[in-house]
């Protein structure tokens, strides 16, 4: 009620708000709230005066914000935590020691990794014909790991975390080393997009390889790309693009990369637009503006749940 009355919000909105970015209930005879409270409403409800925080906005954008702080918190806490406990010394003092020289340096951390990013994303808004436009023309790609449950049984807690951040570490290297953006990690599973479907599928295919290497740690796994129009929202993908990566990577067989009809038409016509400028001829192959490293399809006689019509084709490199 305090908080409501010093920033001149409503109750029921201020609690909303609260509420949004997931944190508990609190009773009015509590005391849980501090000046910082008051001036993240203030702030929030500049941001409903500027026209940022519609009313069609502002729940989802709350909602994510508290949704990706949390987990964030949750791992930051724990970290600290484990740190606190290695030391050796009491486990309280040692994480309020701890607390006090890292979280300055986090937060500030944090605050130059989201400019960063905002600055990326704001290129990459510029940089198609129309930012306005619903939905933009990316390749999604669905990577899954083969044997997962299996595996799984037979590590320890500890041992199934580093595999996992192993994974997701050497996943995330190769996706950004050409330019895409992991979308999520769900368990055993990688979602990704690329705007170019060539750098798409080259990526998937180097995936493969490396988890059928029998001498490099990556595991073992099949991929699905599809290639057309995504609707981005609030950091995650959506549409039938998405729905068909998903289902290609379910039909995959282990060590195999299966295409749409989207994707395979973009790569192939990347190789002919190679081709006619005078670079060299990879024969059917992928590449984006430059020579690259040739590929075979095959078309797929298999069904697809939910799509009969769909156009399914395994790609592999060359020889």
């Amino acid at each position: 009620m305090q908080v409501s009355e010093q920033t001149g919000i409503a109750l029921e909105t201020a609690t909303r708000l609260w509420h949004l970015m997931g944190f508990a209930h609190a009773s009015d005879d509590e005391v849980a709230f501090t000046p910082a409270d008051v001036e993240a409403l203030r702030l929030a409800q500049d941001l409903v005066e500027l026209g940022i925080l519609g009313p069609e906005r502002q729940a989802a954008l709350v909602r994510t914000w508290g949704r990706s702080f949390a987990r964030l918190a949750e791992w930051q806490t724990s970290l600290l935590t484990s740190v606190a406990l290695e030391s050796g010394a009491d486990p309280a003092e040692a994480l309020a020691e701890l607390t006090e020289q890292v979280l300055p340096r986090v937060e500030e951390l944090q605050s130059y990794v989201w400019r960063r990013h905002l600055v990326s994303a704001g290129g990459r808004m510029l940089a198609v014909a129309d930012p306005a436009a619903p939905s933009l023309p990316a390749a999604v790609v669905f990577v899954d790991i083969v044997g997962y449950t299996s595996r799984s049984k037979s590590l320890s807690d500890v041992e199934l975390v580093a595999w996992i951040e192993d994974f997701e570490s050497a996943s995330t290297d190769l996706v950004n080393g050409v330019g895409g953006r992991i979308i999520k990690n769900i368990g055993d599973e990688v979602l990704f997009v690329v705007d170019d479907p060539v750098a798409a599928t080259e990526v998937a295919l180097e995936m493969t390889r490396r988890g059928s290497d029998e001498e490099d740690p990556y595991p073992e796994v099949r991929a699905g790309v599809a290639y057309g129009e995504v609707v981005l929202r609030l950091g995650d993908v959506f549409g039938p693009t998405v729905n068909i990566a998903s289902r290609l990577t379910s039909l995959a067989r282990p060590g195999s990369v299966l295409l749409d009809h989207g994707a395979h038409e973009a790569v192939t016509a990347s190789t002919t637009a190679t081709s006619a400028t005078g670079a060299e001829d990879s024969g059917g192959s992928g590449g984006s503006g430059v020579a690259g490293p040739p590929y075979s399809f095959r078309r797929l006689r298999r069904s697809v749940k939910g799509y009969s019509r769909l156009e399914v084709w395994v790609a592999r490199h060359r020889g």
